[in-house]
Formats: C-alpha cells, structure tokens, sequence
C-alpha cells in the first residue's frame, strides 16, 4: 500500500510522541514525590518514609531512563523527517531546546548518579540536595520544552527574514500568550498522573491483602494531592481554553463541534462530520451555555468552523472526542480524590474495597489524560505546525515513503520489545509494593540510625 510520505511522517511522529510523554509526565511528579519523601523521612525520622523513597527511586529509575531514550530518537526527527521546519524555526526553537538541554537535562544527569547510587556514599544532606536538584531539574525540563511547544502554537517576539523565523524579543518567545496557562496546566497534570499511579498502586496492594503502613501512607498521601489538584486542574484547563479561544479559535471550535456562528451550546456527545459540515448530536445544553463557558457572555456569538475555508480547518472528529476523554478523565479523578477524602475523614478508608478498587482502576486515568490532551492540543493546532505561519504540510522532508515506513516499523518493533520490558518490571515492581524493610541499594537492610550515622561519616 502506497502512503503519501507526510502522512507517514505524521504517523511516526505522534507514534514516537505518544510513547514519550507518559515517561516525563511520570518522572516530574514522581521526582517531586520523591523530594518530600526524603524530606519528611529527614524531618521526622520515620522509617515508613525511608522505605517508600526506596521504593518509587527503583520506579522513577526504569521510568527515566525509558523517557530518556524516547526523547532522543523523537528529536531526530526534526532533521530526518521535519528538516523544513527544522530550518525555518531553528533560530527560534534551537535555543529553547538548546536551553532545555543546559538546564534541565545537565542538572538532572550531574545529580542522578547521586541520587540513585550516593545514598551510603554521601550524608544525608548531599542526598536530599541530588534529590531536590532532579525534581528541579524534570521542572525545568518541563518549562522549556512548553515554551517552545506553545510557541508553535502561539507565536511571538519573531521577525520573518529570507523565509525563516528568527527571535527579536525572547520574553515574548518565552512566555508567549499561551504558555503560562500551558505550563500550569500540564505540570499540574503530570502531578496527577503521578498521585493516581501511587493510588492505583496502593489499591492493589489493599485489595491483595498486603496492605502495610507503607502502603496506607502512600494512599493517603495520594488521596491528599488528587483532592486538591483534580478540582483546580479544572480552573487551569478552563483558563488554558480561554486562552486558546483568543488565539487559536479553530481549534476550540473543532473541540466543542461548533460549526455553525452563533450563540453556541456544549455538545456533550456528538459525531463530528466534516464531509457534511455538521456535528450529528446526541445530547447537548441549550444554546449559550457554550458561549458563556467560553466566553463568559451567554449571549456572545462565537465562530463556528465553517467562518473560516477548509484549507484552514483542523479535523473535528480526534480533537472533540479526545478532549470529552480528558475531561471525563478529569471528572474522574476529582471524583476518586474528594470520596478518598472523605472515607479518610470518616475513618473508612481501609474498609472500603469498593474504593480500593476505584483506585486501582482509575490508576491509569493520569496518562491516559495526558495524551487524550495532547491529542487535542496537536491536532487542533492543525493545519498548521507553527499556528497561521507554517503548513505542517509545507514542514516535511523531502524523503521517500518507504524510508520512513522503515524506519516506523523497526520503531514499532523495538518499542514493543524495549518498552513492554520495562514497563511489566515496573508493573511488578507495583505489585510486590514497598516493604517494611526495604533493602538498602547495596542489597542489605539497614536501621535509620546506622544510615544517618554512615552516611555523615562518609559525607565528612
């Protein structure tokens, strides 16, 4: 079967994304989750605190390194399949990601080695700083490569000369009209992928009967951050969408499955059809409920996709559905958090395994929101690479079909093989859970006392 070589680039690209994001979404919460380990473990000398950072360091280890690889060959991208882009952006994007590499990348690999191998080998101090220092540095990861992703989705501070985008302003490159409300909004998710993982996982261990104080620590903990963040991850998405109905209408409009001008409802499920120029509704609200979600005005007119030609339109059918899964998502997880909360406060939490087994069922929701929002973002964003300056289409290499469909099935084949390993060790890693006594990196359990007492003497 022949395949246009842009479609194929495409494929490849979202396939080589798709993988990648549920590692980085992981690691920045898992690495701040780890600082506040270490840190209470420091502060109050509870062993419970001491075992469950050993634990999740052996995740937040095979999770790094599986977004390390990943990350590495979707760059290479840029020059293989996207060279167009490559050189009409690069002046812009070059440096963002040059400083992403700098910043972030350079602190978390110069303090990784001591976070994961340093524990009897410097004091505790030391530690707790590597720690601190990969947190800080997944989060400054994060800041750039949103920087430079919400640029092509809303660009600023640019001069266009001899047919490339070069930078004149790098505030507004940086913090671009789209990024703060992008940046809050995505390390917020990955601190909710985070909390629902760590909540899955404690629920399974419930539900095995391997229940332990590690375990109820970690579930309450989880319960704690879901029940605060879930409910304003809705304040931030809702200020992300304002944001992207000033800047970036189509896409919105694509979203909600708005077609026509007017004063606009939500279609709560719909089938989208852009053949027919209609969304075939099943259920939705009145008129101007959309509107004032949107805009705040119930009786504001808001554009449909048919105000603007077809050569201009992104598809309809992947950005509404994949963002009605974001939310359900989202509604989900405020849900697990707020009746966590409270069974917690009435003392029932470790009797219910009915919400033992919502948490471990909803244990997966983080990432599958975080790619259902991607999903969204990116292919709203279409059919544009770089929003009403570059044609994604205008952006490809000028290679051969079958190149890439080589290269797109020896990806698929070692992702399978590479990925899947990794991904089942961790799996089994979750369901053996922390221990009691959860051994030492070198294999040989040791008291709080004789940990902190070795390693001040080897620090000093």
């Amino acid at each position: 079967m022949h395949l246009d070589p842009f479609i194929v680039s495409r494929i490849q690209f979202a396939f080589t994304v798709a993988f990648h994001i549920i590692f980085p979404a992981f690691t920045i919460g898992l690495g701040s989750y780890l600082a506040v380990l270490e840190g209470l473990w420091l502060l109050t000398k509870r062993e419970v605190f001491r075992n469950l950072y050993l634990f999740w360091i052996k995740v937040f280890a095979l999770a790094f390194g599986m977004g390390v690889v990943s990350g590495v060959v979707m760059s290479y991208q840029f020059g293989t399949n996207w060279s167009v882009f490559a050189v009409k952006t690069g002046s812009v994007l070059g440096p963002l990601l040059g400083y992403e590499v700098l910043t972030a990348f350079f602190l978390e690999a110069s303090f990784l080695g001591i976070m994961l191998f340093g524990w009897k080998r410097v004091g505790p101090g030391l530690h707790y700083t590597a720690t601190c220092f990969v947190a800080g540095g997944t989060l400054f990861s994060a800041f750039w490569i949103l920087s430079a992703n919400s640029w092509m989705q809303t660009p600023a501070g640019y001069a266009v000369e001899h047919g490339r985008y070069v930078a004149v302003d790098w505030l507004k490159v940086i913090f671009n009209p789209s990024f703060p409300s992008r940046f809050a909004h995505m390390v917020t998710a990955a601190y909710l992928t985070t909390g629902m993982t760590v909540l899955g996982a404690s629920g399974l261990l419930a539900l095995r009967g391997r229940a332990t104080a590690e375990s109820r620590t970690m579930q309450r903990m989880a319960i704690g951050l879901v029940a605060i963040l879930a409910p304003l991850q809705l304040l931030i998405g809702h200020e992300s969408g304002k944001v992207a109905h000033e800047y970036q209408p189509t896409k919105v409009a694509a979203m909600e499955g708005w077609w026509d001008t007017g004063r606009q409802p939500t279609i709560l499920i719909g089938w989208p059809d852009d053949k027919a120029e209609t969304t075939h509704v099943l259920l939705q609200t009145p008129k101007g409920f959309g509107s004032w979600v949107v805009a705040g005005d119930a009786s504001a007119e808001l554009k449909g996709l048919k105000a603007w030609p077809k050569a201009d339109r992104p598809p309809s059918l992947i950005p509404f559905w994949a963002f009605r899964f974001m939310v359900g998502l989202g509604l989900l997880m405020i849900a697990v958090g707020l009746g966590g909360a409270a069974l917690w406060a009435t003392g029932r939490l470790d009797r219910s395994k009915l919400f033992q087994w919502a948490a471990l069922a909803s244990g997966p929701s983080g990432f599958a929101a975080v790619i259902c929002g991607w999903m969204a973002t990116e292919v709203g964003r279409q059919p544009f690479v770089v929003f009403g300056l570059l044609r994604t289409a205008d952006a490809v290499s000028p290679v051969a079909a079958v190149a890439v469909q080589a290269s797109l099935a020896g990806f698929m084949v070692v992702y399978a093989i590479v990925f899947s390993a990794g991904v089942l060790y961790i799996g089994r890693l979750l369901v053996l859970g922390p221990q009691p006594s959860e051994p030492e990196p070198d294999g040989h359990p040791m008291p709080v006392r004789r940990v902190l007492v070795t390693s001040t003497e080897q620090g000093a």
